[in-house]
């Protein structure tokens, strides 16, 4: 799906990005620009919050099964390997 941009600022910043980057496309150079920025964001995100998110995650999965037996799982799921 190609990319279309309105305003002319942006677009002109995208086709510059393109051009630094030899992106092939500019939805290629705002699609890597966007995941970067994503992830400078996520790092400078203050403990409190991504431990807050790690503890809802580990909510949603719930507790483990104290009778789960690993060894057993895992030399059933290798075989006669």
């Amino acid at each position: 799906m190609p990319l279309y941009v309105r305003d002319n600022d942006v677009l002109a910043l995208a086709v510059e990005l393109q051009m630094l980057m030899k992106a092939p496309s500019k939805t290629e150079a705002v699609r890597i620009a966007l995941r970067h920025e994503i992830e400078r964001t996520r790092k400078n995100m203050p403990i409190r919050e991504r431990l807050a998110r790690a503890r809802a995650k580990a909510r949603e999965i719930g507790t483990g099964d104290p009778d789960f037996d690993m060894k057993k799982y895992t030399d059933e799921m290798w075989g006669d390997m």
